[in-house]
């Protein structure tokens, strides 16, 4: 079977702010057949920062891009003091939604459950890596609907189609806000969210309790024989 091209024509002024050229920010399966309204209608984008000189004194949990992973954060990493903070990382809280930018293809998209913040010590920040865009809700209603959104078929092509660059491909914020959520879809957020909120906190229960029990078999191990 032959590869069929795929082409499209703009006009000069549909470039992209900088006057992109690449060709890949064109590419016409990067666009939603859906009629409904934008993903950026929902959310707005989080950019609280802790940098090197800001961590100070404090402790934070640290999660990397390879932390989140269909829709559920399995962090079992360590706290670690503000003095190994070394870049730039981004605040996250509970009810938001983080989704990476870097290969797509590797759905590293989660819901921030409460789950997470309660098997840390009170004085601990949770942060992510500046790779995620971090999304929260622009009322007080879930998002968390739109975990699984992120995660579907039909986004995970438009995402793959938008990464730009070779060694580190990635999709830019724009390609993500204006995402169309279906209708459809916008009429059982409440009911999807309650769901997805519920699964992963089942998740959360299940990670506590593989952990309970490593530590259980570790105890046990350096227990002296009789």
């Amino acid at each position: 079977m032959s590869n069929v091209a795929i082409g499209a024509v703009l006009d000069i002024a549909r470039l992209d702010d900088g006057w992109v050229l690449a060709p890949e920010r064109y590419d016409p399966r990067r666009r939603t057949k859906e009629v409904g309204p934008c993903l950026g209608d929902f959310v707005r984008i989080r950019r609280d920062q802790v940098d090197a000189k800001s961590a100070g004194t404090g402790t934070f949990l640290v999660l990397d891009t390879g932390d989140a992973k269909n829709g559920i954060i399995a962090a079992d990493k360590q706290p670690v003091p503000g003095t190994d903070i070394r870049s730039a990382k981004k605040r996250i809280r509970p009810r938001q939604v983080i989704v990476s930018r870097l290969r797509p293809y590797l759905r590293q998209v989660a819901w921030v459950d409460l789950g997470l913040f309660a098997t840390q010590e009170p004085n601990v920040e949770v942060l992510c890596s500046t790779e995620f865009f971090v999304l929260e809700s622009v009322d007080d209603a879930s998002i968390a609907f739109l975990a699984p959104f992120l995660l579907s078929g039909p986004v995970q092509a438009i995402l793959a189609a938008a990464q730009e660059g070779g060694h580190h491909p990635r999709f830019n914020e724009r390609t993500l806000t204006m995402l169309s959520v279906p209708q459809a879809l916008v009429e059982r957020a409440s009911q999807l969210s309650s769901r997805f909120e519920q699964a992963v906190a089942q998740a959360r229960e299940s990670f506590k309790a593989v952990n309970e029990s490593v530590g259980v078999a570790t105890r046990l191990h350096a227990t002296p024989q009789p």
